[in-house]
């Protein structure tokens, strides 16, 4: 008789941890975020080297930056037309 109560209480026991498992699980889902909506027509973002623009440090994919006289990568036209900024680290 003791052996099955036994029984009985590890069986409760482990359905209560499996029921706290799946909870955990649900609310960890429900923390990440959503799927960013893309453009229509927009191509996935490739994985390839990042590099920085020369004038304000922002890092991009180099598929994405333009490349200047100078061989420095640069964020827009805008920031090329800038030129690099003093005290930017290299």
């Amino acid at each position: 008789m003791r052996a099955l109560l036994w029984l009985l209480i590890g069986l409760a026991a482990y359905l209560l941890i499996r029921k706290w498992q799946r909870q955990r699980e649900q609310a960890s889902r429900r923390a990440q975020p959503a799927e960013v909506p893309r453009r229509p027509g927009a191509k996935p973002a490739e994985t390839g080297r990042m590099v920085r623009c020369a004038h304000c440090g922002l890092h991009l994919p180099e598929s994405e930056a333009v490349r200047g006289a100078d061989a420095r990568d640069y964020c827009s036209p805008a920031h090329l037309s800038a030129g690099p900024r003093a005290g930017l680290p290299s």
